[in-house]
């Protein structure tokens, strides 16, 4: 039987990401005993203090130990933290030794969502893969140049070193999990009890381009919003150079640190969320949302579209459309 260690997050937390694993994994034991067999884990939250309200006291979490005691585990989950981020890896910091201990002791480490903040602060994913929310990437970048941050990935595992993708994609890893510490058949069972798409691993479909324009660099800020403004036109980068009057390898440079991204691949990337968007709201067809966005090579760009949402034009189009019929009453 596995010993699996809930943490209660200092601060402020997404409670259901507390909640959610310790119901789909007591979901197993439930079965097991069903069936006339022994549970699979002993579940247990552990916190830095015994009780912890989240909410503005809307919730009250009963830990059952907490890191002073003396106990060896086998899976440390770390949940969402909420709110500012910084702030909320400098509040748990008493987490990160005895994490670091639990692990050296052979204790495995999985966080969901913004969990992958504090796992980083521990330098376990040191030149790993790690994913998390989509939204809180470029932060995370930022915080941890030293970890492989996989943005698209909504489940990472580096020999016992997990991690899922943003908000409820934390049900994709806890199903992961009970897929590899039991048995697929189990994790089917849940998946289907508790209507998760067992099956994904992005969580690019879900991503929104929102400029990346967390930055003081004036030039480029201004260059950006141009591009915004002029996306379907061709561009190239000595216009932008220009617009942002800099010579073009200086701001080939300063673009590149400011955004993450190069020139082509921030035009790439604006140009698909002008797509997706028209994809969502119009009924133009493919071809002319193609057209709309500056693309005339019909291979290039539903290449380029499936590469950054990680599903074809018509598929997104089918899942996110706001013209797609009601269901009937």
């Amino acid at each position: 039987m596995k010993h699996v260690s809930i943490l209660v997050p200092a601060g402020e937390a997404v409670v259901g990401s507390i909640e959610g694993p310790h119901k789909v994994l007591s979901q197993v034991n439930d079965f097991l005993a069903g069936a006339g067999q022994a549970p699979a884990f002993q579940i247990e939250l552990v916190g830095l203090t015994r009780d912890k309200t989240f909410n503005q006291g809307l919730f009250t979490l009963h830990a059952h130990r907490t890191i002073a005691e003396d106990f060896r585990t086998d899976l440390i989950i770390i949940p969402a933290p909420h709110g500012d981020l910084a702030e909320a890896v400098a509040l748990n910091a008493p987490f990160v030794p005895w994490i670091r201990q639990q692990h050296a002791a052979g204790a495995e480490v999985a966080s969901l969502c913004l969990g992958a903040f504090i796992l980083a602060a521990t330098g376990l994913v040191d030149g790993r893969k790690c994913a998390t929310h989509w939204l809180a990437t470029q932060q995370f970048a930022a915080m941890y140049p030293a970890v492989q941050l996989v943005p698209e990935q909504v489940i990472t595992d580096e020999q016992g070193l997990y991690s899922s993708g943003g908000a409820y994609s934390y049900l994709n890893l806890v199903l992961y999990l009970i897929e590899k510490y039991v048995s697929r058949d189990l994790a089917v069972c849940c998946a289907k009890v508790f209507q998760i798409d067992f099956g994904r691993r992005s969580q690019s479909p879900f991503v929104i381009f929102q400029g990346q324009k967390d930055h003081a660099d004036a030039p480029i800020k201004k260059t950006q919003e141009f591009i915004e403004q002029h996306f379907a036109d061709k561009l190239t980068v000595d216009d932008l150079a220009a617009v942002s009057c800099l010579s073009r390898r200086n701001f080939e440079r300063r673009f590149k640190k400011a955004t993450s991204n190069t020139v082509a691949e921030y035009i790439q990337r604006v140009k698909i969320e002008a797509a997706k968007m028209s994809l969502e709201s119009s009924q133009e067809n493919v071809n002319e949302v193609m057209y709309s966005v500056g693309y005339s090579d019909t291979k290039a760009f539903r290449t380029l579209f499936k590469r950054l949402t990680g599903v074809s034009p018509l598929a997104y189009r089918e899942r996110y459309s706001r013209k797609a019929p009601a269901l009937a009453a």
